[in-house]
């Protein structure tokens, strides 16, 4: 697949079984955040090259399962803290970053 956006079905091949899944988010150009459905351990979410991606047209099984994985996980958040005013919090509780630290002179 060429180009992958949020939310797109896929099958996802490469290392072990082809699986269903649900495009998450897209971090790089060469990595891709996908829900898919462990047969052992259940849904969870894989970084996977885009390679490994096709596209696939109809609905799976799973998901519903994956939908519903997909939507109670936080969105990403996208650039850092430093060096402007986001309205994000830096360090967790805290508004500024971590004073300068003495080295005990």
């Amino acid at each position: 697949m060429e180009l992958v956006s949020a939310g797109d079905l896929v099958k996802v091949s490469g290392d072990g079984p082809e699986l269903d899944g649900i495009v998450f988010d897209t971090p790089s150009a060469t990595k891709v955040v996908v829900a898919v459905v462990d047969p052992a351990r259940g849904p969870l979410f894989r970084t996977v090259n885009p390679k490994v991606l096709t596209e696939r047209a109809e609905e799976g099984p799973q998901d519903r399962r994956l939908r519903l994985l997909v939507r109670r996980t936080p969105s990403p958040a996208r650039g850092g803290t430093r060096g402007g005013n986001s309205g994000e919090q830096g360090r967790a509780g805290f508004k500024r970053g971590a004073a300068h630290r003495a080295t005990g002179r």
